[in-house]
This record gives C-alpha cells, structure tokens and sequence, in this order.
C-alpha cells in the first residue's frame, strides 16, 4: 500500500472513530441533561453549513439529529409540553441532512402540528417539512397521507382532498387514500371521515405514542356520538311526556334505551336536567367536544401553561 493511501486509510479511520465518539458523547450528555444540553449545543442551525462540516457523512449526522429530536420532543412533552422552539430547527436540520430519512417527515410533522402540550402547534411548519418530505420522495404514499391529515386537522379539507388525491394517483397506494380524496371533498369534516382516518392511522402505525395518540381520537369520536344521540333520545322522550328524563333508567323504562350508557372507559354517562348529557370522567377523554361539564379546563391546558 503506498504512503498516500495509507495515510488516508488512516485520516479516514480516524474521522469515523471521531464521529463515532461524538455520538456517544451527545447521548450520554443527553441522559444528563436533555432539555438544557440542546438549548446549548444547537449552536449551528445552518443546514448548508452543517452539510461542509460533516465531511461527507450526512447520513450519519441526520441520524443523531433525529435521535436529538425524539430526546427533545419526548422530555418536553414529559415535562407537560411546552413552546418545543428547537422542535422546528431540529427537524429542519435533520431534514436538509438526509431528505431520505422519511421517519423525520412521518413523525416530525405530528410533532409539529400537534396542538400544545402534544406538540409544537406549528401547522404550516408541518405543511412546509412534508411538503419538502414529498419532492424528495415522490413515490412515498405515506407522506400524502400525513399531509392531507396535517390538514384535515386544520379544518382545509380541498387541501386535504388535493393530498389524499395526489397520493392516491401513487402506483403503491394505499385504497384508502382515494376514498379520503372523495370524502373530503365530498363530506368535509363528517365523523365518519374521520373515524376512517384515525383507524388508519391506528393499524398503519407502529409507533406507540402515534397509536395511543389515534386511539384517543377515535374514544373521543365515540363520545361525541354517543351524546348527541343521548340528548336526541331525551328530546324523544319530553315530545313523549311532556318532561324530560330525570334518569337514564326513565329511559329505559320508556323502551328508547336498552341499559344504562357507558362512554369508551366504561363509566356511566350523566343526564343532566335539560337533557344535556355529560362525561363522568372528562379528564380521561382528551379531544372531545361533546358531553363537557360547563366550564371544565382541561388539565392538560393547565399543565402546557409556563411555570411563574
């Protein structure tokens, strides 16, 4: 082997150990210290600059600034949520790194539309990080739909429609996008659409927090249903009798209920007079909005609030 070729052998060897080295350093300093070690360390945001300084390695370095973003969303979203400010810069960095790396797409832009304290609330930073996901993997059907769902959630439905359609027209598509092309620009925001959406979501994942995430949404769908057919059957029974129901057990009695209802946790519904309907247990069901006590604040809004 000749001097030259050994020498860069060599140089080669040595910048694989550095990086290797700096790796396990960043995690472990991430162990210690999660939030405040990436409020320090996230001294360089340029991606073009990142790229110069990686020597060649991007794949690589995308890996640890993915595993930063996982570390930062998660301690913040442990800690009760928050503003997430480096949740934007981190992704982007990530991204610009390697734009194959579509988990950063997948799950980044959950993390980024997601409304606090589950995410940063930043919907057109999502629509921007999937939009660039996608030019750089045309052919990756999963992309359209986290796009045409980033919308859906912000009540865009022919946004929505125009990415279910466009990932539907993939040759690997799921069927399923092409029936949320036509019911979005059909139906809108029905709760059947979106129940087809978060069951997708829910058996197409398998990432935890996405299914737990999903599986919430569709208990709380349930519940909205469930109170708006309760409180019709107590209009039924005050045309019937004049009064409304004290009880469930009245209308049982009167033969429009077969038992006494229960929401998705399995605790009972209350009847409230009126006819209005509530949840025992509101804490227990983020995401509805049917079926709240008057002026309940859910605790997770108090918990996203920055500590005095």
């Amino acid at each position: 082997m000749k001097r030259t070729q050994r020498i860069a052998a060599a140089a080669g060897a040595t910048l694989v150990f550095s990086l290797a080295a700096s790796t396990l350093l960043l995690w472990r300093i991430d162990q210690i210290r999660s939030t405040a070690t990436l409020d320090e360390a996230l001294y360089v945001t340029s991606p073009k600059l990142l790229k110069r300084l990686s020597l060649g390695y991007d794949g690589l370095l995308a890996d640890i600034y993915w595993t930063r973003v996982v570390q930062y969303y998660g301690a913040m979203h442990r800690d009760g949520g928050g503003e997430y400010k480096l949740l934007w810069p981190l992704l982007n960095l990530t991204a610009q790194l390697d734009p194959k790396l579509t988990r950063t797409y997948e799950f980044g832009g959950t993390f980024l539309s997601s409304k606090p304290p589950m995410g940063a609330g930043l919907p057109d930073r999502a629509v921007e990080l999937v939009e660039y996901g996608i030019r750089e993997n045309p052919d990756n059907w999963h992309l359209y739909y986290d796009l045409g769902f980033i919308h859906y959630d912000q009540k865009n439905y022919s946004a929505a429609a125009d990415a279910f359609l466009r990932g539907s027209e993939l040759p690997n598509a799921h069927p399923v996008l092409k029936m949320l092309a036509a019911r979005m620009a059909e139906h809108g925001g029905d709760i059947e659409t979106a129940r087809m959406m978060w069951t997708t979501t829910y058996e197409d994942s398998s990432d935890k927090d996405i299914r737990e995430n999903a599986l919430l949404h569709l208990r709380a769908l349930k519940v909205d249903q469930d109170v708006t057919a309760l409180e019709h059957l107590a209009e039924v029974y005050k045309q019937k009798f004049k009064v409304f129901p004290l009880s469930f057990r009245d209308m049982v009695v009167a033969g429009l209920l077969k038992g006494i209802p229960v929401d998705p946790t399995g605790h009972e519904y209350k009847l409230e007079p009126g006819g209005k309907v509530i949840v025992s247990n509101p804490d227990d069901l983020p995401f509805i909005v049917k079926g709240l006590p008057p002026g309940y604040v859910p605790s997770d809004i108090l918990k996203s609030k920055p500590a005095k």
